[in-house]
């Protein structure tokens, strides 16, 4: 009876999971794509819009575009392509037309998932029923995690959490009964983990956290066992992290040491832990992009922030016997945001909220076992005491109620570009990259009047942003102020000779001049930085045959 009681307990922590899941994340089914990454991930990737084909699936396994290896991302957005166009083919719309909701929705049926086995993983290993689904729902409304989720783009986020939950779910199962299936589980969910974000390679460091505790495997083994029962793990992670140094680098997406110093970077890593944690207990001014400090943090915020970290630090290393979880959970934020805490600096954001996805897990779980504990210690009260228990229920209920409105503002932003980014322009200074797609969402929607007035902006906070500028000069000429456009991409060519599109989009308004020997001599020049560039190639054709009479 009592088993069956249990059982009950469990379902119905489950449906209030997805009940407040849901509650959150049920408006992204008609939102769009937006022109931050879902371009390049998805709209704009040929291969991801073909589907699952013998070509797309090997290029998936071979290619570090966007500057990652993550073969079973492309490949999940590949079953979404192919779903897209039979649902359009049954509704009757356009065909090719990208349904922007099954991504969106996917991503949410596999956060959910993550919420429901993170709730079965602490569980497990803790024998806390109530604690652990705090945990998971803190897991599933936190207003921080809404970007991992509402961002088509961050599906390594999300598929890559599975895999590291599935992973820990077996290990927890071989830490117990030592079979070699459940191992063989652990390894091959470690290995999909990491085709789907190179992130999981900290993982292996959190089952040593979790074999101190709650599994209590240490002092009973070795830490010289414990570490090599888990080799395999370490090898394939720096593997993975080598490979992904070597894309990133070769992609220009790691920011270089002259852009970002040393000393920058260590300033800016210490204010970001702490970032992560006051956007915790206080989440607001939540965006999408927060522009780089550069060498213009305050003394006083650096200097805060380390206090707060080393602080948190030295009760984590007091109580290290007496509450044990508080260094498990401080260590698992360490870790698990080292491989994005700044000092590998990753494009041109200080800091960026799906960053805290997996990190703050730890402080949910110092939360979960640290209040009760504590207010116990001050009223000195016995774990089953009902009138403290049903306080700390009511507490719980409340913080996560707190929470859910936020998140649920928060998703409201990811509806389209306009929102997004106009919403990031609102809570930040000085930001270019919000400014500059703001000025895309609203030029393809047709307001290039508003439009110049963003891409103006972009310039001002960052003169030498060549994009920006580009898209200036694309929108003076949809204003009809042609000789604006022709100054603009002069202006950048000069600038940037490599840059392509600037040259291209010139010669098309040489041509429609009349003036075919500039044009071409602009067509030519793209040819040589990029011989593949049909658009250019066509470009010249036309031109020469307009030049010799026969068009």
């Amino acid at each position: 009876m009592a088993h069956i009681f249990d059982k009950r307990i469990n379902h119905l922590i489950f449906a209030l999971l997805i009940l407040i899941t849901f509650a959150i994340y049920w408006q992204v089914w008609d939102f769009e794509f937006t022109n931050y990454d879902d371009d390049v991930y998805v709209l704009d990737n040929v291969y991801v819009k073909s589907g699952l084909m013998p070509i797309t699936i090997k290029w998936a396994f071979v290619t570090t575009h966007a500057s990652l290896y993550q073969p079973l991302v492309w490949i999940s957005y590949m079953v979404e392509s192919d779903l897209g166009k039979f649902v359009s083919l049954i509704a009757g719309d356009e065909v090719g037309k990208e349904n922007a909701g099954i991504f969106h929705l996917t991503n949410v049926i596999l956060h959910l998932a993550n919420t429901l086995l993170l709730f079965v993983v602490l569980s497990r290993m803790t024998g806390y029923r109530w604690r652990s689904a705090f945990v998971a729902a803190l897991f599933a409304v936190h207003p921080l995690h809404v970007e991992s989720v509402a961002w088509v783009a961050e599906r390594k986020d999300v598929l890559s959490t599975l895999f590291w939950m599935l992973t820990t779910l077996a290990y927890v199962s071989f830490a117990r009964h030592k079979n070699e299936r459940s191992y063989m589980w652990l390894i091959l969910f470690f290995l999909l983990g990491l085709l789907s974000k190179p992130m999981l390679i900290t993982l292996p460091f959190t089952l040593l956290l979790f074999d101190y505790w709650p599994l209590m495997r240490f002092p009973k083994l070795s830490a010289r066992r414990l570490i090599l029962e888990k080799a395999p793990m370490f090898i394939f992670a720096l593997v993975i992290a080598g490979a992904t140094i070597l894309a990133m680098t070769s992609r220009g997406s790691m920011g270089s040491f002259e852009a970002y110093p040393l000393g920058v970077r260590i300033a800016n890593s210490v204010v970001a832990h702490a970032f992560y944690i006051t956007k915790t207990f206080w989440p607001s001014d939540l965006t999408v992009v927060y522009p780089h400090p550069s060498n213009t943090l305050p003394v006083w915020q650096v200097i805060g922030s380390a206090i707060l970290l080393l602080g948190i630090s030295t009760a984590a290393l007091l109580l290290f016997r007496l509450r044990p979880y508080i260094i498990v959970g401080w260590l698992w934020y360490l870790i698990t945001l080292a491989p994005v805490n700044g000092l590998i600096q990753q494009g041109k954001n200080a800091v960026t909220d799906h960053f805290s996805y997996i990190p703050l897990i730890g402080i949910f779980i110092i939360i979960a076992w640290g209040v009760p504990d504590l207010l116990r210690g001050i009223l000195r009260t016995s774990e089953d005491n009902r009138q403290m228990n049903i306080a700390l229920s009511v507490i719980g209920v409340l913080t996560v109620a707190a929470l859910m409105i936020p998140a649920y503002i928060q998703v409201g932003y990811w509806r389209n570009s306009v929102t997004l980014f106009s919403h990031a322009i609102k809570v930040t200074k000085g930001n270019s990259l919000a400014h500059n797609n703001l000025g895309n969402a609203l030029l393809a929607k047709g307001d290039a009047e508003l439009a110049v007035t963003h891409f103006r902006e972009a310039l001002k906070y960052h003169p030498e942003y060549t994009d920006a500028a580009y898209n200036l000069g694309n929108a003076l000429y949809e204003l009809g102020d042609i000789e604006g456009a022709i100054r603009q991409y002069r202006k950048i060519i000069k600038a940037v000779p490599q840059y392509t599109k600037a040259r291209n989009n010139l010669g098309s308004i040489l041509a429609q001049q009349g003036k075919l020997d500039e044009a071409i001599e602009q067509f030519e020049a793209v040819l040589r930085i990029d011989p593949n560039n049909q658009t250019a190639r066509q470009n010249l054709e036309n031109a020469k045959l307009e030049k010799s009479g026969e068009l």
